[in-house]
């Protein structure tokens, strides 16, 4: 089993001081709304045309949910689905479908203004609906695409996922272009290959220190993972995302605000409307600011049919869906989630998984994992 995967283990720290950051894909919305609402009709305009071009709701109901959710009042949950959909990654495979590289499930409590996202390693070894076999979790998005990425982390999770963000790394890349770079302490030394995955000399070399990274850069560096693994580069993108925000609220980033909004318009889709992201504005400006209480997974290293998959902890399991967990009751403010950890300063590192009882370690026969993982190795 290789060496940089050995970290996904005994990551299982009880307790960790609460960070108000943003993390991955959340970015995108909250930049849409606060650019919406503070800086003029223009940018207002501007802001719902970009979300009226990019939604695009899918033809499904949650079987944990008994009515539909209103934002301004409910607690809902949000599952972000990043994507790479590069023209190499999709001819490798011989197909146009992707499979997702980040996914994340927030679930927002309206009362407290607070958000839990928990962060699911992409090759963790789950029960797909769709497929009706356990499978590495990021291949629900190869096969049934938004609709079977959603049913699986509800299977897994038994927590409804009320609304979906989907984004393209093109973005990640645009964003930072947009703001004319963003100010990053890089963590370590490496070198990876560039968004269409050249090596050689157009690979990109990073340097450990404090340095200005363009588009391209930060996507390395936020891709990166054979110097360890997905664990860490989430730890990475969290620490990109602080640099983006930090730019993005500048006095020098209002002129960029329309070419921000651009840049998530053209590689985002989502089922929320403007008016539901509007509300999401509540949670940026609350008095003790964003309130984001990271969670993570853990688990140990697998193999099925001679194909690295990370095995969740079962035991687990049921300590992240009682703090993931949302009111069954809609359109009733006064129920709120309680942090099971009982105190409003830590959270806990909740580390969860299951390996479905009913799965089956089959392979489809329409997706080889050992010619089409060479596209995915980062």
């Amino acid at each position: 089993m290789a060496s940089n995967r050995e970290s996904y283990v005994n990551h299982n720290k009880k307790k960790r001081k609460r960070k108000k950051i943003l993390t991955f894909i959340l970015v995108p919305l909250l930049v849409i709304a606060a650019s919406g609402i503070g800086y003029g009709a223009f940018l207002y305009t501007k802001a719902k045309s970009v979300v009226e071009d990019s939604y695009q709701p899918i033809d499904r109901e949650s079987s944990l949910r008994d009515a539909a959710v209103d934002p301004d009042i409910d607690d809902i949950s949000i599952l972000f689905i990043g994507v790479d959909d590069s023209e190499k990654r999709s001819s490798s495979s011989g197909t146009t479908r992707s499979r997702s590289d980040a996914l994340m499930l927030a679930t927002l409590n309206e009362k407290e203004k607070s958000v839990k996202l928990l962060s699911i390693p992409r090759d963790s070894y789950v029960y797909i609906p769709e497929r009706g076999y356990n499978d590495k979790i990021t291949h629900a998005h190869y096969f049934g695409g938004v609709t079977s990425t959603i049913e699986t982390v509800e299977n897994l999770l038994d927590v409804p996922v009320d609304y979906y963000a989907k984004m393209n790394f093109d973005a990640f890349m645009d964003v930072v272009e947009a703001l004319g770079g963003i100010e990053v302490d890089v963590p370590v030394t490496f070198t990876e290959q560039n968004s269409k995955d050249q090596k050689g000399e157009n690979a990109i070399h990073l340097e450990k220190g404090l340095q200005t990274l363009n588009g391209e850069e930060a996507l390395a560096l936020a891709r990166t993972r054979k110097i360890d693994n997905d664990i860490e580069r989430g730890k990475r993108q969290q620490l990109i995302m602080k640099a983006i925000m930090d730019k993005a609220v500048s006095a020098q980033a209002i002129t960029k605000y329309s070419k921000l909004m651009e840049a998530v318009g053209d590689n985002m889709t989502t089922d929320l409307s403007f008016s539901n992201i509007q509300s999401l504005l509540a949670y940026a400006t609350a008095e003790n600011g964003l309130q984001v209480e990271s969670l993570t997974l853990t688990g140990s290293d697998g193999n099925v049919d001679g194909a690295y998959v990370y095995q969740l902890d079962p035991t687990a399991l049921e300590e992240t869906k009682a703090i993931l967990g949302i009111k069954d009751d809609i359109n009733s403010s006064d129920d709120t989630t309680t942090d099971t950890t009982g105190s409003s300063d830590t959270s806990t590192d909740s580390t969860t998984g299951t390996t479905d009882s009913t799965g089956t370690s089959t392979t489809d026969s329409t997706y080889n994992e050992s010619t089409t993982d060479t596209t995915t190795t980062n």
